[in-house]
């Protein structure tokens, strides 16, 4: 019997020095403090999570970045769900956006970019920012409306209006 708890505090000991070890080598990053320049902080795939679903962000092409007055920076991986954690903050208009723009592979100020809103992204809202503007594109205020009406390709209606079939 003795040995039988010996060998399942061993066991457990052994568990939880393992996730200690792991979360201290991971370090992730959901908000980073400090940036009171309020530039875009170069993100490290897979080691900076969503503010807003909790994921990862493990693509580069549709990743937003949102700092506040006093340079908090919070991190996502999909514009629409940057615009969705956005609704209910009450200092939404003082942030500084940065969005990827996929055309010319740089952060760009998120109020300026144009965006297309068919594309496959991580949580599927479907927004991709670019630098230049193109045929169907909507403008920042745009999109926010539209997440916030839910008129997003995660939507299935509206996937199917907007990307046709259904």
């Amino acid at each position: 019997m003795v040995s039988k708890i010996v060998s399942l505090i061993v066991i457990i000991s052994v568990i939880v020095i393992i996730f200690v070890s792991l979360s201290s080598k991971q370090n992730m990053v959901v908000v980073y403090e400090g940036n009171l320049e309020k530039k875009p902080v170069d993100i490290v795939l897979g080691h900076f999570h969503d503010s807003d679903c909790g994921m990862p962000v493990e693509d580069i092409n549709y990743a937003s970045q949102v700092i506040s007055r006093t340079g908090k920076t919070w991190f996502f991986h999909d514009h629409g769900g940057m615009a969705h954690w956005m609704q209910d903050k009450d200092f939404k208009d003082d942030l500084v956006i940065w969005v990827w723009a996929i055309d010319s592979q740089k952060w760009i100020d998120g109020r300026k970019a144009y965006y297309t809103y068919k594309e496959e992204t991580p949580m599927s809202y479907g927004f991709g920012a670019y630098e230049n503007e193109k045929s169907d594109t909507i403008d920042f205020n745009e999109l926010y409306l539209r997440v916030l009406r839910n008129e997003t390709i995660q939507d299935p209606y509206y996937r199917g209006k907007i990307l046709g079939g259904n």
